[in-house]
């Protein structure tokens, strides 16, 4: 809120529910206070009354929405300026009448003796009540209204005027019209809770020190711009009506009101209360109905501000429940616009000043998403430029931006990003790829060796598919030693075991396989359990554990076939195995299902062979 001067114009009809103030041109502080009181104090001598300004005010701006500039774009925009005391409820601790009693007005006569004309202050009586009431009617001069206490309500006791605006308001300035005198002592209190906790906001008194220990004429500095001070000169004026107490926010603050949330803070108030601590006298009590002629007495309460909307609305109404709340423009939201409304958190939320409005800006989400969060550090990172976080993308994105395509699914190009089905399942073929997950941009499976095609779902070219889930698909040769060739051959040379074959074999066992695990792309490691040895031929071997190594092409050609679990007869030659221990097992080599019987007829194969009968 800058700190306009102000010009109170009410309405003598009472016809409007409002009171309104004409923003002059924005002054520094010092020009503001001595223009408030200068315009403020002829208007009041000369009518005490004025008025209703607000078509002049309205032809000030165009019909279109002052939060907008003419080509759309968004700008500081604020509610006008009002009376908001104006018609609303002050609550008084103290009122006359209750039960009725007499009251005295003093005055000099010709002798220059102090003459009391005394009356009745009864709250029954229609024209002898004065309820708090008057303090925000309209102040008419010709029919002056006032609000009355008990008579000498003195220190330490006091008198409190509270009043309730409602909702959280700025404040420029505040303005009391006294019908008596004005007070010794007296001090003013904010609340921004609605009246939970009270905050001082200016002292008035003959005897600062004595009174609230606080020193006069205090110099305002950045240190000490939101302290109270106290004042022994009231602002006050005496003109016929009574005197009058005038409070400026933001007198003498030194600070540039749009650059300082301090002051921000200091001039916002959701309750404002007056605590009447000390009357002034003539020294006069010892004379008979003097103390009757001491209490406090105003006629009018203004408060001049307009509703806090943090710069993002150009007026104020009542919601559903009858609260007062500003219409928020560039998607603000809150009964002060003092937040983003709901998916617009790309940007933080701050107040918008006569440089930049800062509207909030929606989430980029694509139309993925419903929801998304602001999130500082990523802001940060961005060059403060983008700080919003998607929440719960849909239609298989992912990302901050739901961006990109989510795992197993990838970007179609034929279609926009923002489009429902602008990521597709990669439906990676189960047998052929490697994983589920493809590439994001192209769409193409991690295929095995041989595998081919987008899903993985083909051989390439120069292999063919095989009947095992780990090499689907094998390379194919032209000569009689292709694969497909090895595999008939392998077939065909099964035979069983006899004792020429025993003869000519390096070693026989019987070993218990107990699980499998692939060593590399050529061969098949299982770790067996040596159960038997019946031959050992320049070998060393034992029982125990041990391994069996199988070449992968003999194994997917079923030659031999191993499963986990079972136990073989193993008879082959020494060769060269793939690792220090175990044995190598090939085509050519014999591996049987192992069945008890065998052994009668292997220590027949043994004595056969000692004889050299082979």
């Amino acid at each position: 809120m800058p700190p306009s001067c102000l010009v109170t114009h009410q309405n003598p009809t009472g016809t409007r529910g409002t009171t309104r103030f004409t923003p002059l041109s924005f002054l520094s502080n010092s020009q503001h206070f001595v223009l408030f009181f200068g315009l403020l104090l002829s208007f009041y001598a000369a009518t005490g009354v004025a008025q209703d300004l607000s078509d002049l005010h309205s032809s000030q701006h165009s019909s279109s929405n002052p939060c907008y500039d003419a080509i759309g774009e968004p700008k500081m925009c604020v509610p006008e300026f009002v009376n908001i005391a104006y018609g609303k409820e002050v609550v008084a601790s103290s009122t006359c009448g209750t039960p009725p009693s007499r009251y005295c007005k003093s005055s000099i006569n010709k002798e220059n003796k102090v003459v009391r004309n005394c009356f009745i202050c009864d709250a029954s009586h229609p024209k002898r009540r004065h309820p708090s009431s008057y303090l925000t009617d309209n102040n008419n001069s010709n029919n002056l209204t006032c609000w009355m206490s008990e008579s000498f309500v003195q220190y330490p006791k006091n008198v409190t005027l509270k009043l309730s605006l409602g909702k959280k308001y700025e404040l420029t300035y505040i303005l009391l019209q006294f019908c008596s005198a004005r007070p010794d002592s007296m001090a003013i209190y904010k609340s921004m809770d609605f009246g939970k906790t009270w905050i001082p906001f200016q002292y008035y008194s003959s005897d600062c020190e004595g009174m609230y220990a606080k020193k006069p004429g205090v110099v305002i500095t950045k240190a000490n711009q939101q302290e109270a001070l106290c004042s022994n000169v009231h602002n006050n004026i005496n003109t016929p009506g009574g005197a009058r107490v005038a409070f400026s926010t933001l007198e003498n603050r030194p600070v540039d009101f749009d650059s300082s949330p301090v002051l921000w803070d200091w001039v916002t108030a959701t309750d404002v209360m007056f605590v009447f601590n000390k009357l002034s006298t003539l020294g006069d009590l010892e004379e008979p109905n003097a103390r009757e002629s001491y209490y406090y007495s105003l006629s009018n309460l203004a408060v001049g501000g307009r509703c806090k909307c943090n710069g993002h609305a150009s007026s104020c109404s009542r919601n559903a429940e009858g609260q007062t709340v500003c219409d928020c423009q560039h998607n603000t939201a809150g009964p002060s616009c003092d937040r983003c409304k709901p998916f617009h958190f790309d940007l933080p939320w701050s107040r918008a000043t006569d440089y930049k409005a800062k509207e909030c800006v929606v989430c980029k989400c694509n139309l993925h998403a419903r929801q998304c969060h602001f999130n500082m550090e990523i802001y940060t990172l961005s060059g403060f430029k983008s700080g919003g976080v998607c929440l719960k993308c849909r239609h298989n994105t992912a990302g901050r931006n739901c961006n990109y395509c989510r795992q197993r699914f990838y970007r179609d190009h034929t279609k926009p990003i923002k489009h429902r089905k602008a990521c597709k399942s990669c439906e990676c073929h189960p047998v052929g790829s490697l994983g589920q997950t493809c590439n994001q941009t192209t769409g193409q499976c991690p295929c095995k060796d041989g595998v081919t095609g987008l899903t993985c779902n083909m051989c390439a070219k120069g292999y063919q598919q095989s009947q095992s889930a780990i090499a689907p698909c094998i390379k194919v040769h032209d000569n009689k030693d292709s694969p497909v060739n090895s595999c008939r051959k392998c077939r065909r040379s099964r035979r069983r075991l006899n004792v020429k074959k025993f003869c000519k074999r390096d070693y026989v066992v019987v070993v218990h396989v107990l699980s499998r695990e692939s060593d590399n792309d050529n061969w098949v490691k299982f770790t067996v359990n040596v159960m038997s040895i019946y031959k050992r031929k320049q070998m060393h071997i034992r029982r125990g554990a041990s391994y069996l190594w199988v070449s992968r092409n003999d194994l997917s050609c079923k030659c031999p076939k191993i499963r986990v679990g079972r136990r073989y007869l193993v008879v082959g030659k020494t060769g060269r195995q793939p690792n220090q221990s175990g044995y190598m097992v090939n085509r050519r080599s014999i591996v049987l299902r192992w069945n008890d019987e065998w052994q009668q007829r292997i220590r027949k194969y043994i004595k056969l062979e000692k004889r050299g009968k082979c």
